[in-house]
């Protein structure tokens, strides 16, 4: 049985088709773990800020109280 010869131009036609596959699926797997792991949902910080106290600076004192 002779040796399979490819030819260089083949050979690194192949090549390249190889690497954007496993490119594209490694793209692909990236976006569906940072979908599970980072969801879009809207950040609810906004509304635990809202009940946190604040403090105002006293004019005569010149100490910061609680509001």
């Amino acid at each position: 049985m002779p040796p399979l010869v490819i030819p260089p131009v083949i050979a690194w036609a192949l090549g390249t088709l190889g690497a954007a596959v496993i490119v594209k699926f490694a793209a692909r797997e990236w976006r569906r773990v940072n979908a599970v792991l980072h969801p879009r949902e809207p950040a609810r910080e906004e509304a635990v800020r809202d009940r946190l106290p604040t403090l105002k600076r006293d004019p005569a004192s010149g100490v910061y109280r609680l509001e």
